[in-house]
């Protein structure tokens, strides 16, 4: 299966000729600025107050998540590494960084309760970033008895194809083009893809995984996806490692799903995964930055891979670690820790109302209905070969964001003929069950019945402004006061 895009493919443009707008390519610098000002508020109260986002990657965050976001520390540096020749101490490289190593401390703290294992690093700022100082990290501890010659790479992996919903930066064309050796047959990238189900290609064929990693004798497993409505078969993959190939880990990148780490969907690191990354701003509901985590204890053969992920982070892949992002992030994993259960709960139940709410109405609803298509946040629409993009342009037209996928059955992005929909923004800004019939019927109105159903939409997210699961200025009135007026100088 190829990825590429068919033979012959024209551009379809769907009414953008070019940025004209408010921002003018001949405006003085102060006019553009102002231009930039009135778009901004333009674009936000359009997205926050008009339309209802149901892309399954983006995420609001809280009000204080974001107003912590800018604070201060936005502005510093805080380099910091454990230093072996000062006792392992954690060694500063600027001052003024009391207040950040604190937050960092904290989040830290409060990232292990979430996932309840020892080991977090936080200072990646993408699951992109997270990806590619893990595999730099294995590539470190794999060469770990002779650093003085060339080093190999990764020799065999085993991952899902990107067209059946693997994650770009878990493919040789994305983070894993540096560190996955080259098959010397077929001098590709010496990468082979999960067998799924021939009745649900959304679904890894477990029975078929014992053969392909017996015969492959992996170094590494990636599970995860970015198209993702079922869950990843973890402890049978790790009993299936255990006896054929003890030696190879198994990473599971939950970018999309993060948020979900738990009883209501899965807990990857009890059921045998090694290690975890993943973004924390899809459905966790933190601020745009990336997390890996493991549960490795400092007698374990593997807690020197956890040192790798370390160094490979700093100083591998960052210097500023984004801490303002990360003040904010520690305030969401605060939340988050607070109103997981009910949050997770709430996700679940109404993807599931709003895949069955549309199969209803007569949409081509992907996945098992015996688990209500999905058993994540997202939901999987089918509208016809190539007409994705087409489709996804007249949601947006009528106030509903989405984004168009290609299906495991088509050749690429290009011939996309799905819908990839997610409910967990809308579900934090208190939409539940029937709202999400409501609007599964105004999807349908518009994908089948070609109706104008803006107005509509505006009337329906009217109704849901004011966002939940988080802390808000009821908790926190004087310290809302207190936090607005410093950050206004």
């Amino acid at each position: 299966m190829s990825s590429m895009a068919p033979p012959y493919v024209r551009p379809i443009v769907y009414g953008k000729p070019g940025v004209t707008l408010a921002l003018q390519k001949n405006a003085d610098s102060k006019q553009q600025a102002a231009n930039l000002i009135a778009r901004t508020v333009e674009n936000h109260n359009w997205r926050q107050r008009e339309g209802i986002n149901l892309i399954p990657s983006e995420m609001s965050q809280s009000l204080f998540t974001r107003m912590l976001s800018i604070a201060d520390p936005v502005n510093r540096y805080a380099e910091h590494r454990e230093i072996e020749a000062f006792s392992s101490e954690d060694v500063f490289y600027y001052q003024g960084t009391e207040f950040i190593e604190e937050v960092e401390v904290l989040l830290n703290n409060e990232l292990r309760r979430y996932f309840s294992c020892n080991n977090i690093e936080s200072r990646v700022i993408s699951g992109q970033m997270a990806n590619t100082a893990f595999f730099s990290a294995l590539v470190d501890f794999l060469n770990r008895a002779d650093r003085k010659g060339s080093q190999r790479r990764i020799r065999k992996i085993i991952n899902n194809h990107i067209i059946r919903g693997g994650h770009l930066s878990a493919q040789p064309m994305g983070a894993l083009r540096d560190f996955v050796a080259r098959d010397p047959q077929t001098e590709k990238a010496a990468v082979v893809n999960f067998p799924v189900l021939q009745d649900n290609p959304y679904k890894i064929d477990v029975r078929a995984c014992e053969t392909l990693i017996k015969d492959q004798q992996p170094e590494l497993l990636i599970l995860g996806k970015s198209m993702v409505i079922h869950k990843e078969p973890v402890r049978e993959l790790r009993a299936m490692v255990d006896e054929h190939v003890p030696s190879c880990l198994i990473m599971y990148d939950m970018a999309h799903v993060l948020g979900l780490y738990g009883d209501h969907f899965q807990v990857p690191l009890q059921e045998g995964a090694h290690v975890i990354t993943g973004s924390t701003h899809k459905t966790f509901f933190g601020s745009q930055r990336g997390v890996i985590a493991s549960d490795f204890a400092e007698d374990e053969l593997h807690h020197e891979l956890w040192e790798a992920v370390k160094r490979r982070t700093f100083p591998g892949s960052v210097s500023n670690h984004h801490l303002g992002t990360m003040t904010g992030l520690l305030f969401a994993t605060c939340e988050m820790n607070h109103f997981k259960d009910s949050y997770q709960r709430a996700v679940i139940e109404n993807a599931k109302v709003f895949a069955r709410a549309l199969k209803d109405e007569g949409l081509d609803v992907a996945g098992d209905p015996a688990v209500s298509y999905t058993e994540t946040h997202q939901v999987l629409v089918h509208v016809g070969y190539g007409r994705g993009a087409g489709v996804a342009r007249k949601m947006e037209e009528n106030n509903i964001i989405v984004n168009y996928q290609a299906t495991p059955t088509e050749e690429g992005f290009t011939a996309s003929g799905a819908l990839r929909l997610g409910v967990s923004e809308m579900t934090r800004f208190g939409m539940g069950p029937g709202d999400f019939q409501e609007l599964a019927t105004l999807l349908a109105d518009m994908i089948l019945r070609g109706s104008d159903v803006k107005e509509d939409v505006k009337s329906l997210r009217e109704r849901f402004l004011e966002m939940h699961y988080c802390f808000g200025e009821r908790e926190f009135s004087d310290l809302a006061k207190s936090l607005i007026s410093s950050l206004l100088f």
